[in-house]
């Protein structure tokens, strides 16, 4: 598969600003101040699950979300990482990784559909996307959106 017919979902292009691209996913920042949320999505197109990315695909995502997980991790010190390929709103195969703490809007219940999200202030998302640039060494693309 190439990426050649990718388009992001309009749906999760609405969800927050490009931090960037990795070699597999495009990462994005969801905007929600009560929670430091990213989600990937797999730059491969008509994919809906997992098992439907070829296995070196597969192997990529995981050290995405690995690489995605320990950077969130080291910037937020959080107690625990949520990673959650759920697809039920939106079924482009994409993954959330959201960085939880025992103080945090929603714990210890899950942070999909609880309470309304918060706008993060220009300071506060430019300060998200330069420390996830700089963790991932990646900067803002151009993406198709469709």
């Amino acid at each position: 598969m190439t990426e050649d017919a990718f388009a992001l979902d309009p749906r999760l292009a609405a969800d927050g600003p490009a931090v960037g691209d990795l070699p597999l996913c495009h990462v994005r920042l969801v905007e929600d101040r009560r929670f430091f949320w990213v989600s990937l999505t797999p730059r491969r197109a008509a994919m809906s699950e997992v098992f439907d990315l070829d296995t070196e695909d597969r192997l990529r995502l995981m050290e995405e979300i690995a690489l995605v997980s320990r950077a969130l991790k080291d910037l937020t010190a959080c107690t625990k990482l949520n990673i959650a390929a759920l697809g039920n709103m939106v079924p482009q195969l994409h993954v959330h990784i959201i960085a939880r703490n025992p103080d945090d809007a929603a714990w210890p219940g899950v942070v999909f559909g609880a309470g309304t999200r918060e706008p993060l202030s220009d300071l506060e998302r430019q300060s998200r996307l330069e420390s996830l640039r700089g963790r991932l060494n990646v900067h803002s693309p151009d993406l198709p959106v469709g």
